[in-house]
């Protein structure tokens, strides 16, 4: 571990001995497929013609399951394997099978075009002056610092694009890169970088649907301070990239962050420039038609552990990922469609009956406004305002019956908040002002959001069910309307109905059609005993779930895992209304599946985007197969210092849902 003495924030915390130092070095040949594999397709899919869609009106699609990898092929288990295929039915009765494969665009680390005739860095980090920001950890070997956890990731088009080199349709991927799991000597980086974002130029053949990469834009992020551990994120309905900054940094408590002060050393060149209350909120990023990108900041929906956040059809109201113990369901309704710089930020609250058993009917949910505001006016009070101008926060109790005593991130605070600023507490203390005003503060890592349009349903995902929703559980409160007996670490997904006419505690009119009225579980996990190969729950059901997209022409919801359970991590595709779960693609050894997005439709072709973190991030789980897949993964994956970028296709031309 790192000699910074700070404990890994609670994402990193849930999973056994995620940071690890390096154990040993081994030189390995590399692998004879190389660094990515698509074994042979499932028998059913055998089939698959390639050329155009068959003709006729889409009508139903279903997938075909591919085998988890086991050590019996271990380098299917140390690279992103696909063995799965894609069925489209059409309304003439035709039909159009799919061979599935995944295609990178780069892996981080490599030397990328930059669009000028040169190359750049892929995932590279820079400081608040634009310069690289060097690994001096062993001096023989020091690098430019770049990323092995590229994360959320947005695909898009522009009616007016140009950019050179484009020879069929131009087309955009934004990738934001969350963090750097290690330095030269091993030692534990997470939370230390600024996170780097990129717009990448992609050529789009309008014969096959393949993109490849053209140029590769570093977004210059200084205007906003730079960005803190960019995780989840979705492509806005107006076509932006809404990104997000995790774990917000304590700030009444900062001073003694060490990992917050070497932040703000790799970013400003001191550990005590960065300030806690820009970081925490909802960076928007801009694509300009040259394939370069442009930032903002919305510091008015709420400060807290942003994930991945849903704009719903009304163009106003955004449901956001909390992923963070006691945590909470969180909903921000813009003043104005398609501009999130003013707003109403509300809190949940749960009724009676929440349960994690799909067959049960769930709990209501009503609303508590935390305020309306400007997010100019909770910049300025960022600028300006200390914590202790804010509230008053203890970690002891004071004796005070004037302090109130709130959970935060699993640990009793009391707090105070000063007279005239409970606006500055609202949107820049949100999560302990959230509690303090009776909303229901008792998830625990509340990550990826989406919306099923048609059933007017959003999903959320659960990535562990434990701690502060467990009765016996670190940061359990009553208050909170959760109460389970155990934990369920494979965690699951909720099912939120949605509708409008709703009130917030005042009895003022909520102006949204679209708010969450009503929860129930969806799809859960198992837990099990350690299995074979170490798998910690069942590994033919979801685990971990984090990264959430739903296809409204497919009638699919995909799941991306974070899982500290299974020992390969896996994308998986649920159809909603037949129920089917099938096996889509498997991450390497080690690695969490990220940057999942979905598009139906782009130029005619279907796209599934995927990413995958830290390779070879071995921990107790991996007992079993870690001294095999080591040297495979660190050949693949440059020493485990790379990580993939890439999307789920077909093989040998695109998917057409037409």
């Amino acid at each position: 571990m790192s000699d910074l003495a700070h404990p890994a924030p609670p994402s990193r915390l849930s999973r056994p001995s995620r940071r690890e130092a390096l154990k040993f070095i081994t030189a390995a040949p590399m692998l004879p497929l190389g660094a990515f594999a698509s074994t042979s397709l499932l028998s059913a899919c055998a089939t698959t013609t390639a050329g155009p869609a068959a003709s006729g009106s889409y009508a139903a699609s279903s997938f075909s399951s591919m085998a988890a990898p086991t050590l019996a092929n271990p380098a299917a288990m140390a690279t992103t394997t696909v063995a799965s295929g894609l069925k489209v039915q059409f309304k003439d009765n035709s039909t159009q099978n799919y061979k599935l494969a995944y295609q990178p665009f780069f892996v981080t680390g490599d030397m990328v075009p930059d669009g000028k005739g040169g190359k750049v860095l892929a995932g590279g980090y820079y400081d608040i002056l634009n310069k690289p920001i060097l690994d001096t950890s062993v001096p023989a070997k020091t690098r430019h610092f770049f990323s092995d956890s590229p994360d959320g990731t947005s695909l898009l088009k522009l009616p007016q694009a140009n950019v050179k080199g484009v020879k069929g349709n131009a087309v955009f991927a934004v990738v934001q890169f969350e963090y750097t799991t290690r330095d030269n000597a091993g030692e534990d980086t997470y939370g230390l970088l600024p996170s780097p974002i990129a717009v990448l130029t992609l050529d789009q053949d309008p014969a096959t649907g393949k993109l490849s990469l053209v140029s590769y834009h570093n977004v210059d992020t200084s205007s906003v301070n730079g960005l803190w551990i960019t995780c989840g994120a979705s492509l806005s309905p107006w076509n932006t990239h809404l990104s997000s900054e995790e774990y917000e940094p304590d700030a009444p408590f900062a001073a003694q962050d060490k990992r917050f002060q070497a932040y703000s050393k790799h970013l400003f060149g001191a550990e005590n420039v960065a300030n806690p209350y820009h970081y925490g909120h909802m960076p928007e990023v801009t694509v300009n038609p040259d394939g370069s990108g442009s930032i903002k900041k919305h510091f008015n929906m709420g400060r807290i552990s942003h994930e991945l956040v849903q704009v719903m059809p009304d163009n106003r109201t955004v449901l956001m990922g909390d992923d963070a113990t006691n945590s909470g369901l969180f909903v921000f309704v813009a003043d104005k469609e398609k501009d999130l710089s003013s707003g109403t930020l509300y809190v949940g609250k749960l009724g009676a009956g929440f349960s994690i058993d799909p067959s049960a009917a769930g709990a209501g949910i009503s609303w508590i406004k935390l305020g309306h505001a400007k997010s100019e006016e909770i910049e300025k009070m960022a600028d300006t305002l200390k914590p202790s101008d804010i509230m008053t926060v203890s970690k002891t109790d004071p004796g005070d019956a004037s302090f109130t005593k709130v959970f935060y991130n699993g640990s009793p605070n009391w707090i105070k908040v000063k007279p005239g600023m409970e606006k500055a507490a609202a949107f820049l203390e949100t999560h302990r002002y959230a509690y303090l005003m009776g909303g229901s503060m008792g998830f625990s890592k509340m990550e990826g959001t989406t919306v099923n349009i048609k059933d007017k349903v959003a999903y959320s995902a659960l990535q562990n069910i434990q701690d502060s929703m467990v009765k016996t559980g670190k940061g359990w409160n009553s208050a909170s309307g959760i109460a389970l007996d155990k934990p369920l670490i494979a965690g699951g997904v909720m099912a939120h109905k949605l509708a409008g006419g709703q009130k917030d505690q005042s009895g003022a009119a909520i102006n949204s059609e679209w708010m969450p009225v009503h929860t129930k579980a969806l799809i859960i996990g198992e837990d099990i005993a350690a299995d074979a190969l170490g798998n910690k729950s069942n590994p033919n059901l979801i685990a971990n779930p984090d990264n959430l997209k739903f296809s409204e022409k497919m009638r699919t919801l995909f799941i991306g895992e974070d899982s500290g359970s299974h020992v390969n991590n896996f994308l998986w595709a649920y159809n909603i209304d037949t129920k089917e779960l099938s096996r889509l693609m498997s991450m390497p050894a080690g690695a969490e599946a990220t940057g999942l997005h979905v598009v139906d439709d782009l130029n005619g072709w279907t796209y599934i985007m995927s990413n995958f973190q830290h390779a070879g991030d071995w921990n107790a789980l991996h007992g079993k197969v870690q001294a095999t897949l080591d040297p495979l993964v660190r050949a693949n994956y440059k020493d485990r210092f790379g990580a993939a970028v890439g999307y789920l296709t077909a093989d040998p031309t695109g998917i057409k849902l037409a």
